[in-house]
């Protein structure tokens, strides 16, 4: 069970619902949504960049219990999120360092969890790249570095959402059948080390442990798991750790992603909610773009806001509260 202090209590009830159901919508992209701009055959820049998370934000908030947003593209965006969404702010520099092995996590230089917090945060995100079957001395860093920030976030009371993505040191390929067949393994057991007490982390935001494109009746091809064997691996999930945990989209389709989480609830997951980005409005760039505000703002009001309404009904049947998780002291301590 995860303990809290008063302070972050009353943080993690700002970014949730009243049932403690994280229903959270997440811009923090920064080199991702670039790469969304480019494959246009635009060049973004700031103002794109800026401008399109502003809109997200004020057009999507009112659906959502809090925004995930970067301090480097997203405060004007945070000033424009509804007054009752809960605001996180990212930490991480975005992407990583490919020329030296092991991606290694970094901080935004210009940042501190204190200033964050000035900024109006409620909880800070960390997004950390972790292969458990790396060199030991790779791992060992990280396990250092994620030490420091969460006892960062423990000195200024905000909650520590750590994002966790697994990755393969020996096959780069993260989409291939291959990856998918280790992949439950790389998950589960990054959680059960990212939930030890030292790292002080308050919730982890995790993949779903199989790639949903190679299980039984949701594979359009060849599988790498049937439907019982995936369901075992959520359930595993679930029994990896004790603290709160949410699910990330990852840039799958909206659709796909709801399937998978009706499957993580029948497979007995007592996930505690998302924090999803592209799923939900990633088909709004192209007409920011190419036709500019009035027809992104359209797109958002009608399919932006049907793809999270219809999140939230599926969590609503779905999701676990992390109210039973948790237990609250007034005094910080070490979770």
């Amino acid at each position: 069970m995860l303990t809290l202090t008063a302070g972050k209590k009353a943080a993690m009830d700002r970014l949730s619902t009243e049932d403690g159901i994280i229903s959270a919508l997440a811009i923090d992209q920064r080199g991702a949504l670039k790469k969304m701009i480019k494959a246009l055959d635009v060049e973004p820049t700031d103002e794109h960049i800026e401008g399109f998370k502003e809109l997200v934000s004020s057009e999507l908030t009112p659906y959502a219990s809090s925004i995930l947003l970067d301090p480097e593209y997203g405060l004007p965006a945070a000033k424009a999120r509804h007054e009752e969404a809960g605001l996180l702010l990212a930490y991480e520099k975005t992407g990583y360092d490919a020329t030296t092995p092991g991606r290694l996590p970094d901080l935004l230089a210009d940042w501190s969890v204190l200033r964050l917090k000035e900024q109006g945060a409620a909880a800070i995100k960390f997004l950390l790249y972790y292969d458990v079957d790396e060199e030991p001395e790779i791992n060992h860093q990280k396990q250092v570095f994620i030490e420091r920030l969460g006892s960062e976030c423990a000195e200024e009371d905000l909650p520590f959402y750590l994002e966790l993505i697994s990755y393969d040191a020996q096959n780069a390929d993260s989409g291939s059948i291959d990856y998918a067949k280790v992949k439950p393994h790389k998950v589960n057991e990054m959680m059960k080390e990212f939930s030890k007490p030292q790292y002080k982390v308050d919730v982890l935001k995790v993949e779903v442990p199989v790639n949903m494109n190679f299980v039984e009746g949701f594979a359009t091809g060849e599988t790498a798991y049937t439907k019982a064997e995936a369901a075992k691996y959520f359930l595993e999930q679930s029994q990896a750790t004790d603290l709160p945990f949410i699910f990330l989209s990852a840039g799958v389709s909206t659709e796909l992603f709801q399937q998978t989480l009706v499957f993580a609830n029948e497979s007995g997951s007592t996930f505690n909610g998302v924090l999803c980005g592209r799923a939900t409005w990633k088909n709004g760039v192209k007409p920011f773009i190419e036709s500019g505000e009035v027809a992104a703002r359209e797109w958002l009001k009608n399919e932006g806001r049907k793809n999270i309404e219809s999140l939230n009904s599926v969590l609503a049947k779905t999701a676990s509260s992390w109210h039973a998780k948790v237990q609250v002291v007034e005094e910080a301590v070490a979770n």
